[in-house]
């Protein structure tokens, strides 16, 4: 009872008061893909992570050692990490994100683990243009938030002392990665509800190199907003599927019209190539 307490006291203390908090590194025994270290964000309002090699196996699916991924909200790397798993230290995996507070975690998780990845954190939001945001919370320890070009914002009040910078994404790729941009074979996104618009934004690069996309459908899209999503992966000559989970065995189910978008509030989904050999649906 002492100890719900303590617990509570500081989930309060991390909702109202700005403070960094510490990443704690811990070793996993991912069975087949060996033992590795991953770094956890000691905010008590974050969920600790603990990775397995299911997740490394689902992004098996789509990644092969060698290749060039992206992923587009990477938060302290709990995607990332199994992505760059599945990537291998000969490929690349560049992380995206924008909170200040998170990206010193994912930067620590970057550093781990070097002889199976080869991780590049960037701190950066990717937008249609560049320019620089706010980023706005509802937690004092910034555990959530997003970019907002306004300092009024639907995520919240805490803003964060200095605006944080967005990037037009194909540009920044042809800049500092054009190399690597053969080889690009997946991009994730999860950005609070802006993931169509950044796929959007991306459009050229989806259409010329043909990644697996995987995003979020946000609950707070409109009906019509789901719809378009759909249309504009579609367009791209992708089908899209729904996956309950970021593992291998997790319930999968095609999305073949656009009105099953709206089946489910939030969701994440994938969408491959309609000529993807994988074993995928």
């Amino acid at each position: 009872m002492l100890n719900y307490f303590k617990q509570s006291l500081k989930r309060k203390i991390a909702r109202r008061v700005t403070k960094e908090y510490l990443p704690v590194i811990a070793t996993y025994d991912m069975k087949e893909v060996g033992k590795i270290e991953f770094a956890n964000w000691s905010n008590p309002l974050v969920l600790q992570i603990k990775p397995d090699a299911a997740m490394v196996r689902f992004f098996q699916q789509f990644i092969k050692e060698g290749d060039f991924v992206i992923d587009i909200g990477a938060n302290i790397g709990d995607t990332t990490v199994p992505m760059a798993l599945a990537a291998g230290s000969t490929g690349l995996t560049l992380a995206f994100d924008p909170n200040p507070f998170a990206f010193k975690i994912l930067e620590k998780n970057a550093s781990l683990n070097t002889g199976l990845t080869n991780i590049k954190p960037i701190p950066f939001a990717i937008s249609k243009e560049d320019e620089e945001y706010y980023f706005i919370s509802s937690e004092a320890s910034f555990g959530n938030g997003a970019i907002s070009s306004s300092r009024e914002s639907i995520h919240g009040k805490f803003i964060y002392e200095k605006k944080v910078k967005g990037v037009n994404l194909e540009k920044f790729l042809s800049e500092n990665y054009n190399d690597w941009l053969p080889n690009l074979s997946f991009i994730k996104v999860d950005a609070e509800g802006y993931d169509k618009e950044i796929i959007k934004s991306i459009s050229s690069l989806i259409n010329k190199y043909k990644p697996v996309v995987v995003a979020e459908c946000f609950d707070g899209l409109s009906k019509d907003e789901k719809i378009e999503l759909f249309n504009i992966l579609s367009g791209f000559g992708y089908r899209i599927c729904y996956f309950a989970d970021f593992d291998n065995h997790a319930e999968v189910l095609r999305l073949a019209d656009p009105t099953d978008m709206l089946r489910k509030e939030t969701f994440n989904l994938y969408a491959v190539p309609n000529d993807f050999t994988g074993s995928v649906l």
